[in-house]
């Protein structure tokens, strides 16, 4: 919004700021930031009268975790308001990779709502049945695709070669949202620990941000071997938004954890990833900053998988974090051994922009 007043005043004065992404990311960062500071205790309060009993912990998880009975759940609500406005005051709004953005992170974020709401409401833990929750994601992720393949090419990049890329044609419709889904619920299942999913979406936001930047620059992409998608750079503001309402969250989130995110904030957040690296045309370096969140997800498919054909656990339990708690490893240790992973993690997908 501040950017199309900003335009229609030719970017005179002050407003000559407004013109650079890079400012706007910036501004975009601190005001999620601040107005999710702001808000979150009225959130908390409301949560908390609201659900009574807090979110429903698995009778079968660690122990340690039934200390948290009582602890509000969709504190993503949080996240979602403060990242909107954010995003409505500082973002270019005519670009349609923002609008699928947005609608990926939005949608999601009702889809995780109304399956947080159901447990709530219900007592239990298994909330919207999953083919129902598959098939509302699919619905979005498939409008978001259609939405960025009118706007970028149908080509699958390979990182770390430059003008390697893979043709997938129409297939490129049901890959994009294939990556959508995937990483909305590979956040989802990252998000059991007390901060542990926050962090990583930040350092994975971060990143992204970076990329998009420099996507959205004929010249950048040119020098670095990269497929350039113009007005991309929007999506960095995006990014930044994203890290200031998480951080904004973490701060009410840290041990003992005041509020939860639930699939709120997780199918968003993860949802939001997607979006932006199939917009970037990033996809395969997605699943490398975001490795942390593809080896809980793969943990859980090993696990099921392996249990109904043999009936034996490959994983003391699933996903992997609450391996490593059943291994003795305190929740904190877990939480911030899996920060670092993913700080590496996305080392080595920014090191992907200049070796090709």
């Amino acid at each position: 919004m501040l950017y199309l007043i900003a335009q229609y005043f030719h970017f005179e004065g002050l407003a000559n700021l407004i013109r650079y992404q890079t400012f706007r990311a910036g501004a975009a960062l601190m005001t999620a930031l601040v107005l999710g500071l702001i808000i979150g205790p009225r959130f908390i309060a409301m949560l908390r009268v609201r659900q009574g009993k807090g979110q429903p912990i698995r009778e079968d998880g660690p122990k340690s975790h039934l200390a948290k009975r009582g602890t509000p759940t969709m504190g993503g609500l949080m996240i979602l308001v403060a990242l909107a406005v954010s995003m409505l005051l500082w973002m270019d709004l005519t670009s349609p990779l923002v609008w699928a953005c947005i609608a990926v992170t939005l949608g999601f974020g009702a889809i995780g709502f109304l399956d947080d709401y159901d447990k709530v409401k219900k007592r239990t833990t298994a909330g919207v049945p999953g083919r129902v929750r598959l098939a509302a994601e699919f619905l979005v992720a498939g409008l978001a695709s259609w939405i960025l393949v009118n706007e970028v090419d149908t080509n699958l990049y390979i990182p770390f070669l430059t003008g390697y890329y893979i043709p997938l044609g129409p297939f490129y419709y049901v890959f994009a949202a294939f990556v959508i889904v995937g990483a909305g619920n590979a956040v989802n299942l990252t998000d059991g620990l007390d901060g542990l999913a926050t962090m990583p979406v930040v350092i994975a936001a971060g990143t992204f941000a970076i990329i998009a930047y420099l996507a959205g620059r004929a010249d950048f992409a040119g020098y670095l071997g990269i497929p350039h998608v113009p007005r991309a750079g929007e999506l960095a503001i995006l990014c930044a938004a994203i890290m200031g309402a998480c951080l904004a969250f973490l701060w009410f989130n840290a041990p003992p954890a005041a509020v939860f995110m639930g699939d709120t904030g997780s199918l968003a957040l993860g949802g939001a990833l997607g979006a932006i690296a199939v917009a970037a045309q990033h996809e395969i370096v997605l699943g490398i900053v975001g490795g942390l969140f593809v080896a809980e997800a793969l943990s859980v498919i090993i696990q099921v998988a392996v249990y109904k054909r043999t009936g034996k656990r490959v994983f003391k339990m699933a996903p992997i974090h609450h391996h490593f708690e059943q291994l003795g490893w305190k929740e904190s240790t877990v939480v911030i051994r899996f920060w670092i992973v993913s700080i590496v993690l996305a080392l080595i997908g920014l090191s992907t922009l200049k070796l090709r």
